[in-house]
Parts: structure tokens; sequence; C-alpha cells
């Protein structure tokens, strides 16, 4: 009896060793380098609705597929944000008047998840939905426009009272930042070595800064501004000039979003899957 037993271990070990040794035979890990291209807006102090005011996104991206179901990649892409309250229907948007357009800078690492297997070259798993989250490091800088028809850098003004002798607790927000990546698609295996991938992704940042509004207006009406606020500063800081000093500019319980949508066209690199039975 103790023998039937070991040659079912024995079986057992051997079918499993079977099982992954053809595994790996079907499925070499494999590189994909593609480019993105999309479209970008944000969501923040002055848009809270998705797909308002889009600009064009490009991204540059390697991804290293380990098996059918998750693969890593890394990501550089080159977004752009903007808003504008100007011409807002809006009341409230309108009589606050700000306005801003950023490029964004990113790079990033992730991993992703298919829900069914997918392999390129093997017929029977040529698409997949995907998902994917990571981390992401961006520089932005946001930006207005003068009276002159100039766009100048918000951040340096400190429109919001940062570096002034009467605000010494605000100081002037950092133009780097961290971001958690989400986001997912959909997967196309146009032939084993092309792919097309459909993708929507999301940034959570911890800065309330992207449009340079977070907190309160530091002048106006019966409260003069701080005296060494440029006037470059005090007019971007309340360009209608219809508010005072403590009056709500932006909310900064809530941080800022960054988003895009996109097309990504794949190419795999080393791709032998010579003698692979499937």
């Amino acid at each position: 009896m103790k023998r039937f037993n070991h040659r079912i271990i024995l079986l057992l070990i051997g079918t499993f060793a079977f099982s992954f040794s053809t595994e790996a035979q079907q499925f070499k890990p494999n590189t994909e380098v593609g480019i993105l291209l999309g479209t970008s807006y944000y969501l923040g102090d002055l848009n809270t609705t998705h797909f308002n005011q889009p600009l064009p996104a490009v991204g540059l991206i390697i991804r290293k597929n380990i098996d059918k179901r998750f693969a890593y990649k890394a990501e550089v892409m080159y977004l752009n944000i903007q808003s504008d309250e100007r011409y807002s229907e809006d009341t409230i948007a309108k009589n606050r008047g700000l306005h801003f357009r950023s490029p964004i800078y990113e790079l990033s690492g992730q991993v992703e998840f298919n829900f069914l297997p997918y392999q390129p070259g093997n017929p029977l798993y040529t698409w997949t939905p995907y998902v994917y989250s990571g981390i992401s490091i961006f520089h932005f800088n946001p930006q207005a426009e003068n009276k002159n028809g100039e766009w100048v850098n918000l951040q340096e003004l400190g429109t919001e009272g940062q570096g002034t002798t009467l605000f010494p607790e605000k100081e002037k927000y950092s133009l780097i930042q961290y971001s958690i990546a989400m986001g997912g698609g959909f997967k196309i295996a146009v032939n084993p070595s092309f792919n097309i991938i459909l993708e929507y992704g999301v940034r959570k940042t911890f800065t309330d800064y992207l449009d340079d509004v977070s907190t309160t207006f530091v002048g106006g009406v019966g409260n003069p501004y701080p005296l060494d606020m440029s006037q470059e500063a005090l007019a971007m800081s309340d360009p209608e000039s219809t508010h005072t000093r403590g009056d709500q500019r932006g909310d900064p319980d809530k941080k800022d979003w960054y988003s895009f949508a996109g097309i990504t066209l794949s190419f795999t690199l080393n791709n032998n899957t010579k003698g692979c039975d499937y």
C-alpha cells in the first residue's frame, strides 16, 4: 500500500513538472516598445468635469511581459493640462476669473494584470482587458497669461501670498511631485510582433497646486495686499478684483488629479516563439 502511495506522489510530481515545463515552453518572456498618442486633462479647483478642455499627450513605453497575466512597464510621458474661467457660463467661476496651463513631464513604473491570458502569436490568447497600478514622479509648471499676452510662471509669483512677510507660514510649492498611477484598458494582438492597446489612466497627486489655486485670496477691497507682492502677482491672484482677504480661492482639502486617454502602438522585441506548440 505504501509503495502504491509513493507511486501516486511521484506521478503527481511528474505531472506538475511536465505542466510547468510545457507552460514555460509555450510562453517566453518578451519586451515591447511602444508609443502612446492621446489626450490629457485635469481635475481640481478650476475644473470638476472629466475630459473638459483636453490637450494632446504623448508617451514612450517599455513593457516586460513575464507571463500571460503579468507585465512590468516603464513609461515616460509628456502631457498638457489647462482650464479657463474667463469665459465660463458659471457665475461664481467667471467672477473668480482664473486660468492656467501647465505641461507635465512624467516618469512612472507600473505593474499590469491581464484579466484573460494574453500571448501575441497564440491564436487562443489575442485580446484581453487589463488594469495597472504604480508610482510616478512628475514635473509641472502652471502659467497664466498677463495683460500683455505673455505667459508667466505662477509659482514664482506667489499668488496666494507664498514667500511674503504677511504670510510667513506659506511656502512656495514644489514643482516636482509624485503620484499614484492607476488605469486600465484593452490589449489586442494584431500579429506576433504588433499590439494595439487602448488605455485610460488617472494620477492621484498629493498637491493642490497643479492649477496654482488652493487656499484663500490674500488681499482686496478693504484689505491691502502684502507690500512685497509684485504687481504681476496681484493681477494674477485676483484678476477680476472682486474679492477680499480670506475669501475662498480654492479648496485645500481636495488634491488635484490629472488623467489621459490614448492608443498605444506596441512592437515586440526578441519575439522568438519558434518551436512553441500551441
